[in-house]
């Protein structure tokens, strides 16, 4: 088993939001979905969590928030600012959420009514956690929608979602998060449904508003390229477990766990202000993430990894710490 010990040396500031030994499992037989997750946020950073569909990413973020389904049994720790949302009751979280913890999801429907007025919409944000009159409601929702890049904001407040562009619709998402200032943002794969032009629209929206409030940014994806020159630190989740986690430049110029190099080749054989230069194409990574590789005595990433011993087969690699500055779970990482 994993360690579930987390003393990795950092220069970041104190953290923000501190997780330990976080483990959900959905109910028998389903193999856990997260395992012994243990992880730090700063403040103003940005992380990237990056793996595919079924890593643990966006039970990760649920669990932060407080939406887990009441079925799933929850062990560990969520601490934001000393306190354990595992330990809140539901009126504790509805506190958080939207004050000091907010939510970008990958599709704005999920979080704007169709028969409502956009700035009507964010102004329930303000409502839900400020004592503020109507005008200063108004006010707080036109200053959120200049700081996310909007120039026609009168036109943007009274607009019904179905009469905006999906670039539009993502900014509105991005200020409705943002309306009352939260400490941590986080963003599940708020771009995958975007082109490649609206993508990097709503990167420059979200990172010019995090640097004007100095929040916190976990964003969740299921592609590296997005996080070149966008995020300060990239954290690799695989079957629930975290097994590589670098400062952007380093994992771009190095990355040391096998799928994590597999992931790699999936993008441009260059990214600009990455430090990453494809030398020569691996294969693609082979097969699927299945059930049983959940359940394995050893490594999950082992049916599927080109660097493979029988070690891998019996045993589940414990985190290596790399200079104080990266960790990665794997048993011949950098091979």
């Amino acid at each position: 088993m994993a360690s579930t010990s987390y003393t990795m040396t950092t220069h970041r500031s104190p953290s923000l939001l501190r997780i330990r030994g976080l483990t959900v499992n959905y109910g028998d037989p389903a193999p856990p979905a997260l395992q012994q997750v243990n992880l730090d946020i700063s403040r103003g950073e940005t992380v990237g969590i990056l793996g595919e569909s079924g890593s643990g990413k966006s039970t990760l973020a649920l669990s932060v928030l407080g939406l887990l389904p009441k079925k799933a049994q929850v062990e560990g720790s969520i601490c934001l600012e000393g306190q354990d949302l595992l330990q809140a009751d539901e009126s504790g979280l509805a506190a958080v959420r939207g004050d000091k913890i907010a939510m970008i999801f990958q599709e704005p429907s999920l979080s704007l009514s169709p028969v409502m007025r956009v700035g009507d919409q964010i102004a329930e944000v303000i409502r839900a956690h400020r004592k503020a009159t109507r005008e200063q409601q108004k006010q707080a929702v036109e200053a959120a929608l200049r700081e996310i890049g909007f120039s026609d904001v009168d036109r943007i407040y009274r607009a019904y979602p179905h009469q905006l562009s999906g670039g539009e619709l993502h900014r509105v998402a991005i200020a409705q998060a943002l309306v009352c200032r939260p400490n941590l943002v986080i963003a599940d794969e708020a771009t995958r449904s975007l082109d490649a032009t609206l993508q990097t629209e709503v990167l420059h929206a979200l990172r010019d508003s995090q640097g004007k409030l100095g929040s916190a940014l976990i964003f969740i994806t299921h592609n590296p390229a997005l996080l070149a020159g966008f995020a300060d630190r990239v954290v690799v989740m695989y079957a629930g477990r975290i097994v590589e986690e670098a400062a952007v430049t380093a994992f771009f110029r190095k990355p040391l766990h096998p799928y994590s190099k597999g992931l790699l080749q999936l993008i441009p054989s260059a990214l600009p202000y990455s430090g990453f230069v494809r030398q020569e194409r691996l294969p693609a990574i082979p097969g699927s993430l299945t059930v049983s590789d959940h359940w394995t005595h050893g490594c999950a990433f082992e049916p599927r990894c080109f660097a493979r011993t029988d070690s891998c087969r019996k045993e589940s690699p414990e985190q290596t710490e790399i200079e104080g500055t990266r960790r990665v779970s794997c048993f011949n990482y950098g091979n």
